[in-house]
């Protein structure tokens, strides 16, 4: 007790002081303001010091981006002084059609168009199982099976048929069938959970003889929310292919039986996002053809002598070309192309991403930037593996372990060159946040922003640089480096 009240006494003597002292500095102030020399000092911190408490360098941030855009514009007058003007649309359409690639029998058409054989066969598993004709032991694992083949057929025929795909062909098939293993995955949870729900709510009516404390699917139709009963669709209803198909072309991989939709198409919106993704894909194409390949190809033979000047040297000159490809896809992903499938779908949650580029730690950022992926991991692998008595290290850890392993799935097989490359990066994604938090909590949430800028700019063309040279290694062999070395 005499210790608090001494601790109170000295506390109120410090601020007695400090007021004393301000009150003495304010009668000296008006003495000396008072005197005929027209004094022009007074106490004050310069604005670099942080006891200033100035804050508005609204300048300086002018100037970087003054200097950024000098910096840029001399790097593409170099690039167009060393290689002159390289865009040429006619290269773009043999590209995208494989037309110097593959075969003339387009396996990679035939295997898009196959992507609707699993998605019936899961439509019709769950009918199996909504219906009592197979158990749902036996149709978790006719899922299980379903999926783990769909993974699998991009692979071996890729490898098995290497000659017959082309590079775009090849990558345009992995990416649609990953997104599928994703649907369909979402797709057999979702009825599994409304499944038990009917097994839950049949059991009950069954055991309780107040039958009108309960509601059955009619009672939920016809009081959920005021909704209108023919608005409203309940289990089994929803296993139809108008459903399933509509789930399939929706801009989400979570499957619900209602989704939000929106009244009507605004075609102004529309519009402005077509014109987004038609504008935005030739400047890809052209920043690939001016920028990217002669940038990618000169890195080739300094990265495979293992120089290491030079090597960072071409890092450093693939990384301001290549992160404004990633910002352009960006954009054209997740907001042009996926508002402009929302909009014709009446897709009314548009929630593709969050405020990555303000991220403190790398984990910040992954559940930030693909707002569809991070909804799909935490609701059909995170939470599920929580519940089943996981810890939250583990089924963080097995979350990553799936997006590296569709990372690495995604480059790999078309490439047709098997690295570890994207894998281990994403991987590495885990001690990088540790390291982040750590940075944030010593030197503040700035630095912590930095790192994770710093990992985007440099992590993405040092992945490209590898996959280039392996690629190169593996289907040209080391007498061609000097010819794939040069653009």
């Amino acid at each position: 007790m005499n210790n608090g009240t001494e601790q109170n006494v000295k506390q109120l003597r410090r601020t007695k002081s400090v007021a004393c002292a301000e009150e003495i500095q304010k009668q000296e102030t008006q003495l000396r303001s008072a005197q005929p020399d027209k004094p022009c000092h007074k106490p004050r911190d310069s604005l670099f010091s942080w006891s200033s408490g100035f804050g508005n360098f609204t300048g300086f941030v002018n100037w970087a981006f003054l200097l950024l855009f000098m910096g840029g514009t001399r790097l593409f007058l170099e690039n167009l002084i060393k290689y002159g003007i390289r865009v040429d649309p006619e290269q773009w359409l043999i590209v995208l059609t494989g037309r110097k690639e593959g075969g003339p029998e387009h396996p990679s058409l035939v295997l898009l168009f196959y992507a609707v054989v699993p998605a019936l066969t899961a439509l019709y598993i769950e009918k199996g199982m909504a219906f009592h004709i197979i158990s749902q032991q036996v149709g978790m694992i006719a899922h299980v099976v379903n999926i783990t083949i769909l993974v699998l057929i991009p692979m071996v025929l890729i490898h098995s048929y290497s000659t017959l795909f082309s590079l775009i062909g090849a990558s345009a098939v992995c990416f649609e069938y990953s997104i599928l293993f994703l649907k369909l995955w979402s797709y057999a949870h979702t009825n599994a959970w409304c499944r038990n729900d009917s097994k839950t709510r049949a059991f009950i009516k069954s055991h309780v003889r107040r039958q009108s404390l309960f509601f059955n699917n009619a009672d939920f139709a016809n009081f959920s929310n005021g909704v209108p009963e023919s608005k409203i669709v309940v289990y089994p209803n929803n296993l139809n292919v108008r459903d399933l198909f509509y789930f399939l072309f929706a801009p989400t991989l979570c499957y619900e039986l209602n989704f939000p939709r929106t009244g009507r198409i605004r075609k102004r919106f529309l519009v402005k996002r077509l014109l987004e993704v038609l504008i935005g894909l030739q400047v890809l194409a052209s920043l690939f053809q001016q920028w990217i390949i002669p940038s990618v190809k000169n890195s080739l033979i300094p990265f495979s002598n293992m120089e290491p000047a030079k090597a960072t040297e071409r890092l450093l000159k693939l990384s301001i070309p290549n992160h404004l490809v990633w910002l352009i896809f960006f954009y054209l992903l997740f907001h042009s192309l996926l508002n402009l499938v929302g909009e014709i779908m009446h897709f009314a949650d548009r929630n593709f991403y969050l405020d990555w580029w303000n991220a403190n730690n790398i984990d910040t950022f992954w559940r930030s930037w693909n707002a569809p992926v991070h909804k799909w991991a935490v609701r059909h692998l995170y939470l599920p593996l929580i519940e089943k008595g996981f810890s939250r290290n583990v089924a963080t850890l097995l979350v990553f372990f799936l997006s590296a392993f569709f990372h690495e799935y995604l480059v790999s097989v078309p490439l047709r060159t098997y690295k570890v490359w994207a894998f281990a990066g994403m991987m590495a994604q885990i001690p990088l946040s540790m390291f982040c938090h750590q940075v944030e909590i010593r030197f503040g949430q700035r630095w912590g922003n930095i790192i994770v800028w710093a990992s985007l700019i440099l992590g993405q063309p040092l992945c490209i640089m590898m996959y280039y040279h392996d690629y190169v290694i593996t289907h040209f062999g080391q007498s061609l480096l000097d010819k794939y070395g040069h653009a």
